[in-house]
C-alpha cells in the first residue's frame, strides 16, 4: 500500500462528504414538495406530465396502493425491454445490425436492467444497438433508480408520520426524481465525460489498422450519456463488455474518480435526506458515519490483499503488487477503490476483473454484497435496508437493557420485528438455495471457468450479485440457459420480494402514535448505537455467509499460502 493509493480514496470520501449536505438537503425540499432553484424549469413539464397520465400529486396513497404501484409499473417496463430485445433487429439506430436477443438472453437482460441489477451476460458493443441501449437500458438505468429513490422516501416517511396510513404518491415521487435529481445531474455528468474523452455519437464503428496489421474495432455510439446514469443510478450496465474498465467508458484518472464519486454520492446524500425528514440530522449523521466505517474497512483489507500480491507468484520469483486483470493507467490503488465502492453500493461497474483479485481481495466485494448491500447501498435501496438493520439493532439493544425498544418515537413491537426479519431473510434464501443447486447440476458446472475453491466462489458471487441486484462478477461464469433462466429469476424476487416486507413496515409504523422520550430511552445517534448497528450488520452477515464463503475464498487463501492452485 502507498500513500498515494490512500491519498485517493481520501480525496474521494473529501469530494462526496462535501457533497452530502447540499445535495441531501436539495433531495429532501424535493420530494416534501417545496420549492428549490430548478422549480422554475421542471415545474411546467411536471405538471404537463400529471395532466398526460391524470396523476393528483396530492393524493396519498396507502402502504399496499404504493407497493401495487411500484410493481405495476416495473411489471409494464419489464415487458417494453423484453419486447425491445427481441425485436431490436427490425428496429432503426442499429448501424452494426445486431440481431434479436435469445429468449432466455433477453429475459436475463430484462429482469437485470428492471431491478437495478444490471447483470450482462453479453458484451454490449457486440450485442445491443444503440437504440436498444439508449431506450431500453439507459432508460430502465433513470427508472429502476428512482424507485429504489422513491421507496426510501416512502420508508422515511413512515419513520416520520404519526397515526397516518400513508407513505406518498408513487407516480409524484417518480415524476419529481427523474425531474430534478436524476435528470440535471445526468445531462452536467454526460458534458464532463464527453470532455475527458468518453464517445458521444450515432457513429458505426471505425475499423483501423495498428502497426502490426490487425484490424480493430473502435466502438462509438451514445456512451456518455449511459455512462453518467449507470453510476449515478448505481446501475452498472456497461456500453462496453469490459464496463468501466475500458478506455473508451472510462479514459483518465479524472473520469476515473468523476464516476467513482457518481455511484457513491446519492446514496451518501440520502442519509442526510433522512436527518432532514425526521427533523433530527443526528440520526443521519450516525447512518453516513456507520457506512463510512464499514466501508473503509473492507478497503483496507482488499487494498491490503492486492498490495500483496499472490504468494505463489512470489515463490516464482516476480515480486509486487497483484496487477493481474487491472488497467495500469488506474493500478492497484484506484481499482481496489472502485471494486469495494461498487460492492459498498448497488453499482456492479468495475474498473478492474474482480475474477483475477486474490482471495481476500475478491472476498471483500463478495461480503459488501452479502450484508445487504447497506454499507452505502443502492440508490435508495441502501439506506431502507440499513434502517431495516436499525430497527433490528434497537430491538435487540431493548432486549439488552429490559425495555420496549423505540425508534424515533415509534415503540418496536412484535409485527415490526418479524417484518425486518422477514426482509433480511431474503438475501440468503436466494443466494445459498441456488448456489447449492448450481454447485450440483451439470448444467451450473458446464459453463465454470475454474475449479476448486475459486470456481465455488464464481458461482456464489454469481447468485449473490444477483440477489443484492449489485451486477459485478468474478467474470469466470459463462452464460448458458440455466444461468439466464435461474439467475434472473434470483434477481427478480431479490428486488421485489424485499418491497413488501419493507412497505407493510413503513405503512406499520407510519400507523402509530409517538410516544415521548424518556430517561430510560435508548439513543440512536451515539457512537454506543453506531457500534452496536455495525456489530448487528457483521453478526448477522457471519452467521449467514460465513459457512459458504469459507468454502470459496477463505480456504482459496488458506492454499494459496501453502502454494497449492486447482
Amino acid at each position: 500500500m502507498t500513500g498515494i493509493g490512500w491519498l485517493q480514496a481520501l480525496i474521494l470520501f473529501g469530494l462526496v462528504l462535501v457533497a452530502v449536505k447540499p445535495l441531501g438537503a436539495f433531495m429532501a425540499r424535493v420530494f416534501q414538495g417545496e420549492s428549490t432553484f430548478l422549480t422554475p424549469v421542471f415545474a411546467p413539464i411536471e405538471r404537463m406530465i400529471y395532466r398526460l397520465c391524470g396523476v393528483d400529486p396530492k393524493e396519498e396513497m396507502p402502504w399496499y396502493t404504493y407497493l401495487f404501484a411500484t410493481l405495476a409499473f416495473s411489471a409494464v417496463g419489464l415487458i417494453y425491454l423484453y419486447v425491445l430485445l427481441r425485436t431490436q433487429a427490425f428496429l432503426p439506430l442499429n448501424p452494426q445490425k445486431f440481431g434479436n436477443l435469445a429468449p432466455d438472453l433477453a429475459w436475463n437482460t430484462a429482469v437485470s436492467f428492471v431491478t437495478n441489477t444490471n447483470w450482462q451476460f453479453y458484451a454490449g458493443e457486440n450485442t445491443l444497438s444503440y437504440l436498444s441501449q439508449m431506450v431500453g437500458l439507459a432508460w430502465h438505468n433513470f427508472t429502476s433508480a428512482a424507485v429504489g429513490i422513491v421507496l426510501a422516501i416512502a420508508f422515511i416517511r413512515g419513520i416520520a408520520r404519526t397515526d397516518l396510513r400513508t407513505l406518498g404518491n408513487f407516480w409524484a415521487d417518480m415524476t419529481r426524481c427523474c425531474l430534478y435529481v436524476l435528470l440535471p445531474i445526468s445531462i452536467v455528468g454526460t458534458l464532463l465525460l464527453v470532455w475527458t474523452g468518453v464517445p458521444q455519437n450515432f457513429h458505426a464503428y471505425e475499423t483501423v489498422t495498428s502497426i502490426d496489421g490487425f484490424h480493430q474495432a473502435i466502438t462509438g455510439g451514445p456512451m456518455a450519456s449511459q455512462e453518467v446514469i449507470k453510476e449515478l443510478g448505481t446501475n452498472g450496465g456497461g456500453f462496453i463488455g469490459q464496463n468501466s474498465a475500458a478506455p473508451n467508458e472510462n479514459p483518465t484518472p479524472l473520469s476515473d474518480l468523476f464516476e467513482l464519486w457518481l455511484l457513491l454520492v446519492i446514496a451518501a446524500a440520502l442519509t442526510y435526506t433522512f436527518g432532514r425528514m425526521v427533523k433530527d440530522q443526528r440520526q443521519g449523521w450516525a447512518l453516513f458515519i456507520a457506512m463510512s466505517i464499514l466501508f473503509f474497512v473492507g478497503l483496507v483489507v482488499a487494498y491490503a490483499s492486492e498490495a500483496a500480491g499472490n504468494p505463489i507468484v512470489h515463490q516464482l520469483g516476480v515480486l509486487g503488487g497483484n496487477m493481474e486483470g487491472k488497467e495500469a493507467r488506474f493500478g492497484i490503488a484506484a481499482s481496489s477503490l472502485w471494486a469495494v465502492a461498487t460492492t459498498a453500493t448497488s453499482c456492479g461497474a468495475v474498473n478492474a476483473m474482480h475474477d483475477s483479485f486474490t482471495a481476500l481481495g475478491g472476498l471483500i466485494p463478495m461480503l459488501n454484497i452479502q450484508l445487504g448491500e447497506i454499507i452505502f447501498g443502492g440508490v435508495g435501496s441502501g439506506l431502507y435496508g440499513k434502517l431495516i438493520f436499525v430497527i433490528l439493532t434497537v430491538f435487540i439493544a431493548g432486549l439488552m437493557v429490559g425495555r420496549t425498544p423505540e425508534y424515533l418515537g415509534k415503540k418496536i413491537e412484535r409485527r415490526e420485528v418479524q417484518l425486518a426479519i422477514l426482509f433480511i431473510l431474503i438475501t440468503p434464501l436466494f443466494t445459498l438455495v441456488p448456489t447449492a443447486i448450481a454447485a450440483i447440476n451439470p448444467a451450473g458446472l458446464a459453463t465454470l471457468g475454474n475449479s476448486g475453491p475459486h470456481g465455488f466462489s464464481e458461482i456464489l458471487y454469481a447468485y449473490t450479485s444477483a440477489t443484492g441486484n449489485n451486477g459485478s462478477a468474478f467474470a469466470g461464469l459463462g452464460p448458458n440457459l440455466f444461468y439466464n433462466v435461474s439467475m434472473g429469476i434470483v434477481m427478480f424476487f431479490g428486488r421485489f420480494a424485499e418491497f413488501v416486507p419493507m412497505l407493510a413496515l413503513a405503512g406499520a409504523l407510519a400507523g402509530k402514535r409517538a410516544v415521548a422520550a424518556s430517561a430510560g430511552t435508548f439513543t440512536t445517534h451515539s457512537p454506543i448505537f453506531v457500534g452496536l448497528l455495525i456489530g448487528t450488520i457483521l453478526i448477522v452477515g457471519a452467521l449467514t455467509f460465513l459457512p459458504a464463503d469459507a468454502l470459496g475464498p477463505i480456504v482459496e487463501h488458506l492454499l494459496m499460502i501453502q502454494g497449492k492452485t486447482f
